[in-house]
């Protein structure tokens, strides 16, 4: 997620003070296409309360809002609310519409996408983030915004109060508690200690030189690799990357370079398969395979969480790893 400020002020909190106007809704039209939806506009919308939310499909911090975010979407759209999800990509895989559509499907995101390849719908809001939400009135003024992870109850409120200023009949006060699960699951904060860790040279930090004498947030590679601008590849199978980490979830975006190739893979905690502790993506004795560019959640924690060593052995070359993040 981006550290760049937005032109945006403060927000205040809905049902304590007004929700302030802090601009007018940017448009869509430099949106390249849509999923779920033909195109909107800003004077289509007009009438609605429009809820747009930037994403980019292997953000770990964007993956746990979807449950919010759908949530709401399926329980305000009959009472006026359009949830307008604009995704503009962080990874050049990400620009490529069909990994968009089914990373789309997979993750049950049904609401209308504005494709935004080209950043211009991000530029013309002047944002900085993934996450962001920006919500609209009736009359298309943006009324509150939210960056990042959390105040989900503060921004649910805000929805409320708008559908109750345009009009809106049998608004509750109740607020969603969706079932989370998988990667929608919210961070274990308290046990948190690992950052996001970028792989690539542009970016990259942390760097280890060997798997041996890695401390807390460090990684190494073993084997045959090249780190170019963005990612680390493996050139030989046995390669091996590692990251000392304090955690419950490890996930890493991968692709596999060769198109329509799959990789498989070994995951290592403290030198042990992860048993009970496997993500998602690998099995109890930690055997997974790359088959799609995405983020793939590796380790989930079970226990008492403590500094630990995660190692993924991947036994083909060609597997190019972009980023660590944590939960």
């Amino acid at each position: 997620m981006s550290d760049i400020a937005s032109f945006f002020g403060a927000r205040r909190h809905p049902g304590v003070t007004p929700l302030p106007v802090e601009g007018r809704l940017a448009s869509f039209d430099r949106a390249t296409g849509w999923l779920n939806s033909p195109p909107l506009t800003t004077d289509g919308l007009r009438g609605k309360i429009v809820l747009v939310d930037f994403w980019t499909y292997t953000c770990i911090n964007w993956l746990r809002t979807l449950g919010y975010v759908r949530a709401w979407h399926e329980k305000y759209r009959d009472s006026g609310l359009v949830v307008v999800g604009v995704h503009t990509p962080e990874f050049w895989f990400e620009h490529d519409e069909d990994n968009v559509r089914r990373a789309a499907e997979e993750m049950r995101v049904e609401y209308p996408i504005a494709l935004d390849p080209d950043y211009g719908v991000w530029n013309d809001f002047g944002n900085r983030y993934w996450p962001a939400v920006y919500l609209a009135d009736a009359e298309g003024r943006i009324r509150y915004h939210h960056f990042g992870e959390g105040d989900y109850d503060e921004c649910e409120r805000a929805i409320q109060m708008l559908l109750r200023e345009a009009g809106v009949d049998g608004v509750g006060d109740d607020l969603v508690s969706p079932a989370l699960a998988g990667l929608e699951v919210q961070a274990d904060w308290a046990d948190l200690q690992s950052p996001e860790t970028y792989l690539g040279y542009e970016q990259g930090r942390g760097q280890a030189s060997s798997v041996e004498s890695l401390r807390l947030n460090q990684w190494a590679l073993a084997g045959d690799w090249t780190v170019e601008a963005g990612a680390a590849v493996a050139n030989a199978a046995g390669s091996t990357l590692a990251y000392r980490f304090h955690a419950r979830d490890v996930n890493v975006v991968l692709r596999a370079r060769d198109e329509g190739a799959t990789v498989p893979f070994q995951v290592l905690v403290d030198g042990e398969p992860p048993g009970d502790a496997a993500g998602l993506d690998a099995d109890g004795a930690g055997s997974g395979t790359v088959v799609e560019p995405r983020l793939y959640q590796l380790v989930r924690e079970q226990g008492s969480i403590a500094d630990r060593t995660f190692e993924i052995r991947f036994d083909a070359p060609g597997v190019e790893a972009y980023v660590f993040t944590f939960g």
